[in-house]
Parts: structure tokens; C-alpha cells; sequence
């Protein structure tokens, strides 16, 4: 899996015209998963996620979780994170998992995230979305 984390003022996701998530200060997570990937890796990496230290305190920019600050959190399914544009301009999404067999992957990445972090949104698994947002920092950290 590979996960693209900014912490955030503000995200929202609108299909349609239609605001269908938002949050307010926390992390906009961005969620590819990775052809060999497996259910059986998804709670290792919630659990990272929730201990992930990116947010100020009175003595570091970055020394705070998202549960230390009570923050919220958006996740956002985006098998583009796997483009491979090594040798061409059109990318290769060889290494993303065909989206029949992402989608009970990230089902499960999203209800135990949910389950332990209930401040969770969601954005629509394969829609085309908009996502709006505001970065704080900026902050931006790959997880993979």
C-alpha cells in the first residue's frame, strides 16, 4: 500500500456537485493499494497512520498524532499513486491492484480506520471526484 498524508486546515470531496465528505483540521489521506497486497496488511498500516506524529506541539513542529490533537480524518482511494512513468509520458498502472480486487481491501482499510478513529470520512472507491483542500504546514509525508 501506499499512502499520500497532508495534514490539512480543511478537505472535502464533492461527486457530482455534491459535497459528499468533509473535515475539518486533520489528514487528507490519499490510499493506493498495491497489486500484491493483501486484507492481511491493512491493520498494521491503520495503526501507523493513528501513531503517525506530524502535527505541532508547544515544543516541535511535528511531534503530535492525529489522536493526540483530536483531529479528523479524510481517506481518498487513488490507484494513480502507482503510475509508473519510468521510460514514457503516459503512465503504467501495472502495479495497482485491478480495482475488483482493491475494493474488499480498502472496504476493510476504511471500516477498521473508522472503527478506530470514529472522526473518519470518506470519499467514493473508483468515482471521479474533486477534492478541496487546505494544507497546513504544508505537511506531506509518503507512507509505503
Amino acid at each position: 500500500m501506499k499512502f499520500v498524508i497532508q495534514r490539512v486546515i480543511a478537505a472535502s470531496v464533492i461527486i457530482n456537485n455534491q459535497t459528499t465528505a468533509s473535515i475539518n483540521h486533520g489528514l487528507l489521506v490519499y490510499m493506493a493499494i498495491h497489486r500484491d497486497d493483501q486484507i492481511k496488511d491493512c491493520d498494521k498500516w491503520v495503526e501507523k497512520l493513528l501513531k503517525l506524529r506530524i502535527f505541532a506541539d508547544e515544543h516541535k513542529p511535528i511531534n503530535r498524532s492525529i489522536q493526540d490533537v483530536n483531529g479528523e480524518i479524510l481517506l481518498v482511494s487513488q490507484f494513480t499513486l502507482y503510475g509508473d512513468t519510468k521510460g514514457q509520458n503516459r503512465p503504467s498502472f501495472i502495479q495497482s491492484k485491478k480495482p475488483d480486487e482493491a475494493l474488499p481491501i480498502y472496504n476493510y482499510f476504511a471500516e477498521s480506520l473508522k472503527n478506530r478513529w470514529s472522526k473518519t470520512q470518506l470519499g467514493e472507491f473508483a468515482k471521479d471526484m474533486e477534492i478541496h483542500s487546505i494544507n497546513d504546514g504544508p505537511v506531506t509525508i509518503i507512507m509505503e
